[in-house]
């Protein structure tokens, strides 16, 4: 089970680019003026040979040089004694995470309602539909962002349905060995219950299929009752959780 864990992380690291990453005895540290969790974070990937209070403390000024909270995160692959030693240092826990996966010889699709775009290309119109959606305002992350997504190292498949001459609904799909990731899927409040979030995912797996993939993974935080709900529909199961150890250091 570990092995596949260590698979999906590997993928999922792929996937989301930071701005900018130092690597550091074993650990990486993502940067990307916090943006999200995942790319602002100190992730473990090899072997650590400087003792930790040492590490913790690099890593500590590294961020308050960068300007924001330094954050460590917490899978199944790092040894909890690490998790207990950030939490005895003040580091509180910050955006738990499920990561769900599924095999997709038992993917049944059905019938769509609406036509989804599938694009290769991430174009700047699915980007400025995702800044709406996420209502992000910040001029740092409409600069940076693009340039994060344009430096995924995988084929991409941009899904987006088009109503009133708009985008109302995107998702991404990120091709990985045997696997397809999804990513960035949103709907505009008011085109919900229309099942625009299921056409989406839907459209990214079957071109997933169609590309060669035989799994797919993604991550949702416990409290998105309603996109929970999607993925078990679509056929998606709980593999592991991970959370964050965060602690404000400027």
């Amino acid at each position: 089970m570990l092995s596949y864990i260590k698979k999906v992380e590997d993928m999922s690291l792929n996937a989301w680019p930071s701005h900018q990453i130092q690597i550091y005895d074993g650990w990486l540290l993502r940067f990307s003026y916090f943006y999200t969790h995942r790319t602002n974070s100190v992730e473990q990937i090899g072997t650590s040979t400087i003792p930790l209070d040492e590490k913790i403390s690099f890593c500590e000024n590294i961020y308050r040089h960068w300007g924001t909270p330094c954050i460590f995160k917490i899978s199944p692959l790092i040894d909890p004694a690490f998790d207990q030693k950030l939490a005895s240092m003040g580091y509180r826990i910050a955006h738990p995470t499920e990561t769900k996966t599924m095999n997709l010889s038992q993917f049944v699709p059905s019938d769509l309602s609406v036509r989804v775009n599938l694009d290769r290309e991430i174009s700047w119109n699915w980007l400025d539909a995702l800044f709406s959606f996420k209502g992000t305002t910040s001029m740092i992350h409409r600069r940076i962002v693009p340039t994060m997504y344009a430096a995924i190292p995988k084929d991409t498949v941009a899904a987006s349905i088009t109503q009133d001459n708009r985008i109302v609904a995107i998702g991404l799909g990120i091709l990985d060995r045997d696997h397809i990731g999804l990513y960035a899927i949103h709907v505009d409040p008011s085109y919900r219950r229309r099942h625009y979030g299921h056409a989406i995912c839907q459209s990214i797996l079957m071109e997933g299929i169609r590309q060669g993939a035989t799994r797919a993974y993604l991550q949702v935080v416990p409290d998105n009752v309603s996109a929970k709900n999607l993925y078990r529909n679509l056929g998606f199961e709980d593999c592991y959780n991970y959370w964050f150890r965060l602690k404000n250091v400027r």
